[in-house]
């Protein structure tokens, strides 16, 4: 299978739950191997926001017609920075 066959395809878990569809393939370019997939379109039941992922490409178990994922975590939530973090980012106190 081509790289660029992975494009639009449907994601689920094992569980034969729809996760997203493949919006980008992430190569790791030194190991010659696919390092991640991007989902976009993602389930909000599992993503907040249904934001656009990156999938670690070690937890797709079956590629075909769809992809099967042997893993995904229960929710993936966005993080949100607390007034300290930001501080730190800025260098300093506001």
């Amino acid at each position: 299978m081509e790289i660029t066959e992975f494009i639009n395809l449907p994601v689920y878990t094992s569980r034969g739950r729809y996760v997203g569809e493949v919006r980008d393939v992430l190569i790791d370019i030194e190991e010659k191997k696919i390092d991640k997939l991007i989902l976009t379109d993602t389930n909000k039941e599992f993503v907040e926001g249904g934001m656009d992922v990156a999938v670690p490409y070690r937890w797709v178990s079956a590629v075909g017609d769809i992809i099967i994922l042997s893993y995904f975590p229960e929710r993936v939530e966005i993080r949100r920075e607390t007034e300290e973090e930001e501080e730190e980012e800025e260098g300093g106190k506001k």
